[in-house]
């Protein structure tokens, strides 16, 4: 019969060898993590190298960005979202119920972060840019949200974009060509960019002023962040 020290031996070395296991597990998992985003990563890092598009911090705001609100507020509010993520869509919806009460106080800032998780939200980006070209980003950026559960299972969403545009009164011939634009494509590789040098790992990600804020769930919630950031002002 088994004594109580050689039951406590065997309890702590199952106990180890339980604790061995797990970190085996954990560095395999880390290392296929690794192996999944490192060429993401390099593949988007390596293309700013070679592109002129500036990927700028959180905090700057450069002449290609979609900016609306109060230009040179006091308040930057940066969003890094991708159109085919639900939980970005949901944070479109906070922003635009408090937004009455934000308009003066805020310039809000619209960087793409398209995960290659959504098979469209790349494409969706690249149309949102096209419609930039036409001077009507934020309409576009507002359906493509709205309507998000309409477009994300079809096979090809681009006649669906193209419905928008029409929508909207653009050219989708213009639209159709903008889209594939080298310099469409590289805007959304630079937002992807200065994103990952932010720290970005989900979508949405929020900063005010420089700095990232847990996303909001309440339009009260997102005021009460506006507030917080304006007093951290001189």
């Amino acid at each position: 019969m088994a004594s109580k020290k050689d039951e406590q031996r065997r309890i702590k070395s199952e106990k180890q060898a339980a604790n061995a296991r797990r970190t085996k597990w954990q560095g395999l998992l880390g290392r296929i993590a690794a192996i999944v985003l490192i060429p993401l990563v390099i593949g988007v890092l390596l293309h700013g190298f070679l592109t002129g598009q500036a990927a700028l911090p959180p905090d700057a705001v450069g002449p290609a960005d979609h900016v609306v609100g109060t230009p040179g507020a006091a308040v930057t509010l940066t969003v890094y979202a991708d159109f085919q993520c639900p939980a970005c869509a949901a944070e479109q919806q906070v922003i635009a119920r408090a937004w009455s009460r934000l308009a003066e106080r805020v310039q809000l800032v619209y960087r793409h972060y398209p995960l290659d998780t959504h098979a469209h939200a790349f494409l969706a980006a690249r149309y949102a840019e096209a419609a930039g070209r036409q001077q009507r980003f934020w309409e576009f950026h507002d359906l493509l949200f709205a309507n998000q559960a309409l477009w994300v299972n079809e096979g090809n969403p681009a006649p669906v974009f193209e419905g928008y545009a029409r929508e909207l009164g653009l050219s989708v011939e213009q639209l159709r060509s903008d889209s594939e634009l080298p310099e469409v494509r590289d805007k959304v590789l630079a937002d992807q960019r200065s994103g990952m040098r932010a720290g970005v790992l989900a979508t949405p990600t929020l900063f005010l002023n420089g700095r990232q804020v847990p996303s909001p769930q309440s339009p009260a919630a997102l005021l009460a962040l506006v507030d917080e950031a304006s007093g951290e002002q001189p």
